[in-house]
């Protein structure tokens, strides 16, 4: 059989290959988020749902987006996520809550809702190929300009959620805002403190 007339050239068979198993792990990477009990463990597939979408983005020829998704949402935001979770460390005995099904009902409706709307757009949008000729290397600089003016505010709007984020990490982290109570001192992480010797200040006369 000739290589012409196959369905799929090489290229192609790879970029549908890779574009399955991002899928599959992204899938399954979310799924991790939001049921694993651990909440270090759901930080963690976190980050891989965030690599698993920068590699849509190389799929799609967008290296400068892949690599600004890496850099901000993994190197920055799950980042601090997990220093957020680990320097607050604050434990507290699981409390049931009362009328839980409640609350639980409300979050399937607005899931479904937000599914329901993506599917809609999905299936409406025409997804034709852009005739746009393609920017190539002068894609940063094209992005920029976009940035600065046609998308100034959400840009801004970005620039000040990541700045609050920031802020309330540094809260979270701050010891004084977690109640004495729950700190209880314990033998095993107290050492005892050495006996300081005294030392003269100036050398002694000879």
């Amino acid at each position: 059989m000739a290589l012409d007339s196959a369905p799929f050239s090489l290229a192609e068979g790879v970029q549908v290959v890779s574009f399955g198993l991002l899928g599959l792990i992204m899938v399954v990477g979310a799924l991790g988020v939001v049921l694993l009990s651990s909440i270090v463990y759901s930080a963690f597939l976190l980050g891989l749902v965030f690599i698993s979408i920068a590699g849509f983005y190389i799929l799609l020829n967008a290296g400068f987006v892949a690599a600004a998704q890496v850099l901000i949402y993994v190197g920055a935001v799950n980042v601090l996520i997990l220093f957020g979770i680990m320097l607050v460390n604050k434990q507290e005995d699981f409390i049931e809550v009362k009328n839980a099904w409640i609350g639980k009902a409300a979050t399937g409706a607005v899931c479904a809702g937000l599914f329901g709307l993506l599917s809609t757009m999905v299936l409406s949008h025409p997804w034709a190929i852009s005739s746009a000729p393609a920017a190539g290397d002068k894609a940063i600089e094209v992005i920029g300009q976009h940035f600065f003016s046609d998308y100034l505010l959400p840009f801004e709007l970005a620039s000040v959620l990541l700045l609050i984020a920031l802020v309330g990490a540094i809260i979270l982290a701050r010891r004084e805002y977690i109640p004495d109570e729950l700190i209880a001192p314990t033998e095993a992480l107290t050492l005892p403190e050495k006996p300081r010797e005294l030392v003269a200040a100036g050398r002694p006369n000879e």
